[in-house]
């Protein structure tokens, strides 16, 4: 049975759909108005792995992504500019423009990661009809005011407002802002701003022209492709107190029903131990990576070493160890591929995994099921075919690429030159030996001698 960890419940539950073996899936995608860092693409990751959890357990899943294109502040206490919009000023362009330029590298980027893309994409700009209707909904219903910068929410109008929180929170999210002139309570927020001298992404309604706030959008996008309630909601830690906590708000009031019944958050990324900051010039992009010689796929492997629920600490060692790893783990392919023969499951290879099952049906438990994948490597009683069959069923889940990898031609010079080394090592000239080592080093590749045989390597 899948186990997963309910942020709204606070305890990890046994996953049951709504629909037998269908599952509704809604993951809050990027406010397209930059590039996304290494710590939004974490919580990609950890999303990715939760959906081929599903599929491996063999759920039929329904995935949708929005792309944030509008209304998304520079502060979630709805005060600042639009983010699209700061961009369009830095980058002369407009905000159409910088929206499909960074939702175009964004989908580079998860497939760089080999992230599964959503069954659907939907982008809050093609739900703004939507989302004034629900507006609407919550003004009928008494749970919205007018103020002189846009239509708020009023938090204190809900009983049980802040469903998420964590128990005895003493300061309220946003008490600490300076409040909007008439904001009633800390913790309302904007259903619709209005565009006072915008020119851009501005919309009529019933309120004035304007633009609706990021909570809003979010709430139609998920609901529309999805129904309410659906399975699961994900994001990251960053979203509990404030954006997903108004979903909820908003949901609730309108439909009387919380909008889905597990939520799910991924755990912050740290640099050098510190939070990502463009003071701290630690903002890092996936292209920062690959410039400093790194696969993507290297860093999707350091992401799987550490449990999605907990912090990970990325420094530039810990991503080579897992480029290292990622590289040991290819050759072993390579190797295994080309001495395999076919043969019939035996109950080792039944062993591994049930226990490979039982890890990651353990809320996500992707550490233990990358430490059982190197047991079983080393695991002697195994064929090489049934280690191959396992690699590649358990990539399944782990998303590394391992049916695809290449296998390396090795020139016929070099194959030459370990022939003639091989010779002198049967004669006891092992200096003539070493120094052939070397030459063939120069060349670009290595050797690792084992009991067996001496194996030929590319150098990474």
């Amino acid at each position: 049975m899948l186990k997963i960890y309910n942020t709204l419940t606070r305890k990890k539950e046994i996953f049951k759909p709504l629909k037998n073996k269908k599952v509704g899936i809604y993951t809050c995608g990027p406010t397209v108005y930059w590039f996304a860092h290494i710590g939004n693409l974490r919580t990609y990751i950890f999303e990715d792995i939760l959906k081929r959890v599903l599929i491996y357990n063999g759920y039929e899943v329904k995935h949708v992504m929005n792309i944030t294109d509008v209304g998304h502040l520079v502060s979630d206490q709805d005060v600042g500019e639009d983010k699209i919009l700061v961009a369009a000023k830095r980058e002369k362009r407009s905000a159409k423009e910088i929206a499909k330029f960074y939702e175009k590298k964004f989908k580079e980027d998860l497939k760089r990661l080999n992230i599964l893309e959503p069954d659907v994409w939907i982008r809050a700009t093609e739900t703004i009809k939507d989302q004034i209707e629900l507006i609407k909904a919550l003004e009928k219903k008494g749970f919205t005011y007018v103020i002189e910068d846009g239509v708020y929410f009023d938090t204190s109008k809900l009983k049980k407002y802040g469903r998420l929180w964590p128990k005895n929170m003493k300061i309220l999210p946003g008490a600490r802002v300076e409040m909007a002139a008439g904001k009633k309570n800390p913790t309302d927020f904007a259903l619709w701003k209005f565009a006072k001298e915008r020119k851009e992404m501005v919309w009529n309604s019933p309120w004035g022209k304007g633009f609706p706030g990021w909570h809003t959008e979010c709430v139609v996008m998920s609901t529309k492709e999805l129904g309410i309630p659906f399975d699961i909601h994900c994001g990251g830690v960053d979203h509990i107190l404030i954006h997903h906590t108004n979903e909820i708000a908003q949901a609730e009031a309108a439909f009387s029903k919380i909008i889905a019944k597990y939520w799910l958050h991924g755990e912050f990324l740290l640099v050098e131990g510190r939070k990502m900051a463009k003071s701290l010039g630690n903002i890092y992009t996936l292209d920062n990576l690959i410039q400093k010689g790194f696969e993507p796929l290297a860093y999707r492997y350091l992401c799987l070493e550490t449990h999605y629920r907990s912090r990970l600490n990325f420094t530039f060692e810990s991503l080579k160890s897992a480029q290292h790893a990622l590289n040991r783990l290819y050759e072993k392919i390579r190797e295994i591929r080309s001495k395999k023969e076919k043969g019939k499951v035996k109950k080792e290879e039944s062993k591994y995994k049930k226990e490979f099952l039982k890890f990651i049906n353990d809320d996500l438990d992707t550490p233990r099921a990358l430490a059982l994948m190197w047991e079983l490597l080393k695991d002697k009683n195994l064929e090489n075919y049934q280690k191959y069959f396992l690699l590649i069923d358990f990539d399944r889940v782990f998303g590394l690429g391992l049916e695809k990898v290449k296998s390396i031609k090795i020139p016929s010079k070099i194959k030459e030159l370990v022939a003639i080394r091989e010779k002198y090592r049967k004669m006891g000239d092992y200096k003539k030996a070493d120094e052939i080592r070397e030459k063939i080093k120069e060349m670009g590749y290595f050797l690792e001698d084992t009991k067996e045989s001496t194996q030929i390597k590319k150098l990474e």
